[in-house]
This record gives structure tokens, sequence and C-alpha cells, in this order.
């Protein structure tokens, strides 16, 4: 069954106390907005249609940068959830298979429940998602006569018997594309909120002899974002389920409650994740590789075998091939590390392409930068570099070519060559001694003189 998704991302969020649209808020580096996406994206729908208003521009951009297709169309009051999905109506018109209606500060929707919802599509006209409220709060109720959902009462408008029921709605909704707005059309704002009420469809489909039912999810599920304390628990129920994904999935995590994913971080089996490690967005770690303590990680590609860390930082565009070795205090950004090569302490490597089984020596660093351009470094194979090394890029080292200690290269090396680029070294006899003796009486006179 063909689907289109409307995802509601029109609300300011004034719990937020942000400039931000609170639907670009993020979870595990990703906003709200951009999970309910790829929530969304389960069903491979035909077309997505965002619907924003407060920020619509950084709102457009953020959906557009996810899905390049993504449609938008533009709230500019905001007159209730019926109101809203209303908005996308012209971009569907003519649309003739199914239209779901998503939150984009709801960033939990699993597929599976998607799936089951897509199913029940299949028996009746309109599904509606629910779940058994822990506390039920002022949610919607779900009124229900065995499978068929007879309405749904918004809580202001609920008398003492409605209230006690505990299945509530989350708003999540699933109905032809035509007869959703078709039912749309007949709603009005006749309620304690004086708003247009997407909920009033189920009444309205029923008055029509149509069928309606509701599906239940867990309650996590549908766990909304409206503040910053929100936004806290909405974060560390992701990790949660990730670490625990993670562990099932055969990867070891040493201390899983200091572990922190990104939305998209992908691990392969019997990798090792030591504690306090931080993903970014980006990252792909290969299977058998070891993630040391306290590293961070974003916009990379670790292969089978590397180890890196501790306290290392790979960035994007780094790109470690199999039994590499990334050390303590180790930066690597926009550079491929070919195999078993080494950079095992306090060097920044970027912009660069190190050949197999080349060694880096402590305190190298490749001067990518000239204040306005990037520029390449390009090391050989089986190369060594000495510690110190300044690499003023553009720059290549040769095959099994080396560089000596606390040398500022500036010029190409060719395969097999020592370069050494540092002054002579000069012997005062004595030198030292009288020095010291001038700067402890230039010291006592001074402490002498504050005293």
């Amino acid at each position: 069954m063909s689907t289109a998704l409307i995802i509601l991302a029109a609300g300011q969020g004034t719990r937020m106390k942000s400039d931000l649209p609170k639907v670009l808020h993020q979870v595990a580096g990703a906003p709200l907005l951009v999970h309910a996406m790829k929530a969304g994206a389960a069903l491979a729908p035909d077309r997505t249609v965002i619907v924003a208003g407060h920020g619509a521009e950084a709102v457009t951009k953020a959906a557009q940068e996810h899905d390049g297709d993504a449609q938008i169309a533009l709230q500019s009051e905001q007159k209730g959830t019926a109101h809203a999905v209303a908005q996308a109506a012209p971009l569907l018109d003519g649309y003739e298979g199914d239209a779901l209606v998503l939150y984009g500060d709801t960033p939990f929707i699993q597929p599976e429940t998607l799936a089951h919802m897509a199913k029940a599509r299949e028996q009746h006209d309109i599904v509606v998602l629910g779940f058994e409220a822990t506390d039920p709060g002022r949610y919607g109720r779900l009124k229900m006569t065995g499978e068929t959902l007879e309405k749904i009462v918004e809580f202001k408008d609920a008398n003492e018997s409605e209230r006690a029921i505990t299945f509530c709605n989350s708003g999540v909704i699933a109905a032809p594309a035509p007869l959703l707005f078709s039912l749309i059309s007949e709603i009005d704002n006749n309620n304690a909120s004086g708003e247009y009420y997407l909920t009033d469809i189920v009444a309205l489909a029923r008055k029509r002899g149509l069928s309606a039912t509701a599906v239940a999810c867990d309650e996590s599920e549908t766990m909304g974002v409206n503040s910053r304390a929100e936004l806290a628990v909405a974060e560390a129920a992701f990790q949660t389920r990730a670490r625990a994904t993670a562990l099932a999935d055969g990867i070891t995590l040493t201390a899983p409650e200091t572990v922190h994913f990104a939305h998209d971080t992908v691990i392969g089996r019997d990798t090792v994740i030591e504690p306090n490690v931080v993903f970014g967005p980006g990252v792909t770690i290969e299977s058998g590789a070891r993630i040391r303590a306290f590293s961070h990680l974003e916009g990379c590609h670790v292969s089978r075998g590397a180890v890196v860390g501790p306290y290392a930082r790979l960035r994007p565009g780094a790109e470690l091939a199999e039994d590499t070795r990334i050390g303590n205090f180790v930066e690597i950004k926009n550079a491929v590390i070919d195999a078993g090569a080494k950079v095992n302490h306090l060097s920044y490597i970027g912009d660069a392409h190190l050949g197999e089984a080349t060694n880096v020596g402590a305190g190298t660093i490749t001067c990518n930068y000239d204040g306005v351009m990037k520029h390449h470094t390009e090391i050989g194979r089986n190369a060594f570099i000495g510690s110190n090394t300044m690499l003023v890029a553009p720059v290549s080292i040769g095959d099994e070519a080396m560089t000596a200690s606390g040398s500022v290269i500036t010029r190409d090396v060719p395969d097999g060559a020592l370069a050494i680029a540092r002054g002579d070294q000069t012997i005062k006899p004595g030198m030292a001694r009288k020095l010291f003796d001038i700067l402890k009486s230039k010291k006592a006179k001074r402490d002498k003189g504050a005293g």
C-alpha cells in the first residue's frame, strides 16, 4: 500500500525557552524532526510533507538536508492539529494512497509499530496509534468497543467516566489521503480549546459508517519532547535503547552507561568499546575493532582490527584501514590511514594520506592550513616520521623515507631518503651556570623590592 507521510512540525515549543524551533532540538546528534522522518521512512513512503510554521526556514533546511525530496507546507497560524494537517492537502492533491500523520517532536515511534498500523489499515478505514498510560493525565482518551474505535475524546472535553479510561491517544493516525482531507473539511472548533482537532475525524468517520480501530504500542514510543527536561529524558531513553541493542548485537561495552551513541552509529560484532567513548554522527566501526577509553569519533570509518585511543579524536573524513593504531591524544581529520600504519602519541594528522605500515612519531603535526586554504600531505609506505616533525603542506614523503626528530619539512622527500631540517646544536661550556646566577640575582632583587 502506497503511503505519504505528513509530519507536523509547526510548533514553537515555548517551554523549551529557545530561539530554535522545538523540532530542531537534538537527540543523539539529530534533530527531533529527523528522528520522526527516519521512523516514517520504514514504510518507504512515496511522499513526505513537513508542515512547518515557527522557524519554517530552519525547519525546511533540516528536513531537506535529510531528505531532499521532502516537501514543505506552511501553517502560518496555529489553529489545531486538523488545521495543521489540512495545510498538506494542496501538496497531496490527487494522491490516492494512505496518509500517515506523525509528529516532529515525537522521535521514538518504532518501525514495527508503523508496520502494525499499515497491516491494520488493510481491514479498517482509519487506524489510530494508542498506548496504555501509566498516568493518563491530560492525554486524549480512546473509546473502544471491542476492536472498534468509537471516538477520541480530548481531556478538556471528557466527562468523569471518559477520564477514567487509560487507553490514550498518541496522535498518530493513518487513513486514505482523500478520506482524511474530506473528514477534516467537516471538523469545527466547537470545543473547550476553540481549536480544530484532528481526533474528531474518528467520530465523523463512524457517522459515515466507516470503520476505525486503534493499534497499541509501548508508552515509551509515544514520548513527546516539550521542554529541556523532557529532551534530557529522551536522550537518556535513546542511549539506553542503543546500548541494549549494541550488547545484543555482539558488541562489548565494558561500561555501557558511559558510552554515548549517535542516531546513525554502526558497529560490527566483536568490537570492544571501552568506557567514556562518544560517537558523533556518521561513524561506522567494522567488526573486531577496539575503541579505547575517552575517545571521541564523528564522521569517520574504522576498519577491522584497528585500535583507537585512549583519548583519541577522529573527525570527519578520517578513514582507518585494517590493523591501524591511533593512540593517546592523537587527532585525525580528513585523512586516510592505510593498513598497519601507526600514529601512537600526541599528534595531529589532517588532510593527509599515510601509506601502509608507516610509523608517525610523537608530536608530529601536518601543517595543513595556511590561514586561507587547506593543503595535503602525502606519506608513503613503510616511512618513519621522527618525533616532533612539522610537515608543512603541501608536501610528500616517499616510500621507506625518514624524517629526523625535530625537523620542519617544507620540501618533498624522495623514496628511501632521510630528511633533516633543524639548526646545528651549539655547546657553550659553563654558560648555563652563569645564566642561572644572573636570573637568581634578578629574582632576589625583585622579591626584596616587593617586600
